[in-house]
């Protein structure tokens, strides 16, 4: 036993007495969780959860051995596993009798790491001279000083423990750390990000996955979160209502039942989906084919209100698609598939839906340049050159980015359409242009249309209250050839989604989900999606990408905050009011707004190539392939079989989107002509298709290709935290338990 007084030196210290009974029953070691549990090391790679401090990422995290820890998860096969080292110094064995916890080195992860109990170097032992033996498959333990974080906040080597060590002798001084050998050295993948705007480190985040902030914080977060993707929730409607031939007034029903669905399948999915901080909403993958059903020639001899035909016929597409999603995902398809899927392939194909709507983008733009200009102009400036700019410690500009700019340019439409500037003597825009006589409003008429803001009556004519409903359009209607085009969407709606849960687990400050995880995920991404196709939004309901970048801009990753937000979505759908006024927006502005969320989107898509080695010329030559061909190929589909003085209907923006009446396949069977040709003219199909066939045939070490490294279902009983980040709650988890695929 342990003594005051200095002992006399002898040789070696002899056998220690081992504790009570008692003693030892209460502090009996853990087994080790797993190489890094043990040692408390926290990898940076694409499939772990601290991002790294220094803008790099480190080799995914080795795999845990049966009975011994693995050193090193990437050596060959053919290596032998070296043993674990015993534990030799006399304060480890007395710690170890004694059943104390190692030193707890960083507080800044609170819930992430809470279940560790601190954070140690990889492949170490403890020490008692305040160092860690670095174990390497190729030599003995070297000693490598620990840094600790001390109660006034600095950082330095862990110091001896105190007291004396009993009749032994002083512990020697340790020996200089040795320079780790070249092949021991850890490779790391450089990071493409901006250190001053998306601060990645853990303690940087305000709040993490399981934080709860205060009443009014939570609210104020829950506001920001979603006003810094208000352009992802609205802005979608603007476009397919008027598109289908509706009206404002519609347009607005169409606007409130997207905060609806939207609210209603953001709760889901953080309370029986993933559980992870992301906004469910209506996602830009389903635009393209939404577009190329809206524009078939099945709907050219309609008469009357082709806006609730239209709308059925997207109903009846959106909620067979949606079923195939969700069996993907329940059936453990999805786990599988992810085999597949790296961040090149990720990366290609987020990329290419934002590129594929710039037919679109300045076209609109255009009707009104000096509005639409403005609008461009402004949140390029907030988002860039002010984005450095505080407001009382926040960044308001990077942040409320659409929402700054959208009020700026709508206030300045508005003066200039009070001042007169687009008011034209004796011209009506209530006649419509067939009916117009004088060659003067003719050449007016357009203008008067885009530029002035008093052209909308849906704010006047809205209701204060209006609870959307399902079925609100009619019953849906069913055809299978508009529902396998949406169904070859809803695997680029899957992927999309694997992408963003690894990439906001990472924000998160927690590990990467289990296949299991992600397998319900996308089961609760096709059933939300199932719930737009009743309620009639016109497209489906699935993780936005833009999560991505609000969590990082906002620095708040907590569920809660979301969930408090969704909440305020459905109280918001509630008010016709709101509805109303997001329809009355001016084409214009909606345009200029898109040009800069569609550019953002592709933004995203290219930064995903980060978690793999974006300096290789195999994935920038399968990106640069992917890209190219997601462009050129739906061109030569878009550009086939049509005269270059053949006038059509359809405005030029929409042409890409008629391709079906004149695509290259003329097979006996019109509904085969119509899949082939619409679904090999979107732009992400192709990229998609060029990109996971290229990824998984050309050779590339797993380091190279940057494969997401999943967590597995063990990660989740060994560690209280884990479990807590993902598990499903009020028990509902036991009920899938048989489904080993739907599970932690």
């Amino acid at each position: 036993m342990a003594t005051n007084e200095q002992p006399p030196r002898r040789s070696r210290p002899g056998p220690w007495p081992s504790a009570p009974a008692s003693s030892v029953e209460s502090n009996a070691p853990r087994q080790p969780l797993s190489w890094a549990r043990r040692t408390g090391f926290r990898p940076m790679a694409s499939g772990d959860s601290t991002p790294s401090t220094s803008g790099q990422i480190a080799l995914p995290r080795p795999r845990e051995a049966e009975n011994h820890p693995d050193l090193d998860a990437r050596r060959p096969t053919n290596t032998p596993i070296p043993p674990p080292l015993p534990a030799t110094s006399t304060a480890e064995r007395i710690n170890r009798d004694r059943g104390d916890p190692p030193a707890q080195m960083d507080q800044g992860g609170r819930n992430a790491r809470e279940a560790n109990g601190g954070v140690r170097t990889a492949g170490s032992v403890p020490t008692s001279t305040g160092q860690v033996s670095h174990a390497t498959p190729n030599g003995p333990a070297r000693p490598v000083p620990v840094q600790a974080t001390t109660p006034n906040g600095h950082v330095g080597p862990l110091p001896p423990p105190n007291g004396s060590l009993g009749s032994g002798p002083p512990n020697p001084p340790p020996p200089p750390p040795l320079r780790p050998r070249r092949d021991e050295e850890a490779v790391t993948l450089p990071q493409v990000m901006d250190d001053d705007e998306v601060e990645t480190r853990p303690t940087h985040m305000n709040y993490e996955l399981r934080d709860t902030p205060g009443l009014v914080p939570i609210i104020l977060y829950a506001v920001q979160h979603y006003l810094s993707m208000m352009g992802s929730l609205i802005l979608m409607p603007l476009i397919i209502v008027p598109a289908m031939g509706g009206t404002k007034e519609e347009t607005s029903e169409v606007v409130s039942t997207v905060l609806f669905i939207s609210g209603v399948t953001t709760l889901l999915h953080t309370f029986f989906g993933s559980r992870l901080p992301l906004v469910q909403g209506p996602s830009f993958v389903f635009l393209a084919p939404a577009l190329a059903i809206i524009n078939s020639r099945d709907f050219e001899s309609l008469n009357g209100n082709n806006f609730k035909h239209i709308m059925k016929q997207l109903q009846g597409s959106l909620i067979i698609s949606s079923a195939f999603q969700a069996i993907l995902g329940y059936s453990g398809i999805m786990s599988l598939l992810i085999r597949l899927i790296t961040p090149v392939v990720t990366s290609a194909t987020i990329t290419a839906v934002g590129l594929s709507f710039f037919s679109y983008g300045f076209t609109q733009v255009g009707t009104c340049l000096e509005i639409g200009f403005v609008q461009i102009m402004l949140v390029i400036i907030f988002a860039l050159y002010l984005r450095k700019i505080r407001v009382f410690g926040h960044r308001v500009f990077l942040v409320y980015t659409v929402p700054l700019g959208l009020a700026i340019t709508w206030a300045l439409a508005f003066l200039l359409t009070e001042s007169g500037a687009y008011s034209y003597k004796g011209c009506d825009i209530n006649i419509p242009a067939s009916n117009i006589i004088s060659d003067y409003c003719r050449k007016h008429i357009s203008r008067m249309k885009h530029c002035r803001v008093d052209t909308s009556h849906a704010l006047r004519s809205s209701p204060w209250f209006r609870f959307p409903y399902p079925l609100q359009w009619g019953t849906p209607v069913f055809n299978w050839k508009f529902a396998i085009v949406m169904c070859s969407v809803a695997i680029i709606a899957s992927v999309d989604s694997v992408g963003t849960y690894h990439a906001s687990s990472v924000f998160a400050t927690t590990r990467a989900p289990t296949p299991g995880v992600l397998s319900r995920g996308i089961t609760i991404e096709g059933v939300s999606s199932i719930l737009a196709g009743l309620w009639g939004t016109g497209v489906g309901s699935t993780t936005l990408t833009e999560n991505i970048h609000t969590i990082g801009i906002t620095k708040m990753a907590s569920r809660r905050a979301v969930e408090v937000g969704a909440g305020i979505m459905i109280l918001l759908s509630l008010v016709g009011k709101v509805g109303g006024f997001i329809a009355s927006i001016p084409e214009v502005i909606v345009a200029g707004l898109l040009c800069f969320m569609w550019a953002m989107l592709a933004a995203i898509g290219l930064s995903t190539l980060r978690y793999s080695e974006a300096g290789s010329s195999r994935n920038n030559i399968i990106v640069g392939l992917s890209l190219f061909f997601s462009l050129s190929v739906p061109a030569y589909f878009q550009q086939y079989g049509i005269s270059p003085s053949a006038n059509s209907s359809v405005p030029s923006y929409f042409q890409p989107y008629i391709v079906a009446s004149h695509g290259p396949f003329h097979t006996g069977y019109g509904g085969a002509n119509y899949i082939l040709n619409t679904v090999l003219s979107l732009n992400m199909v192709i990229a998609f298709l060029v990109a996971v066939v290229l990824d998984n045939t050309v050779p590339g070490t797993r380091q190279e290709r940057g494969m997401y490294s999943w967590s597995e279902k063990e990660d989740a009983r060994r560690e209280p935290s884990f479990s807590r980040d993902y598990e499903l709650p009020f028990r509902v988890g036991r009920a899938f338990r048989w489904v080993r695929w739907v599970g932690l």
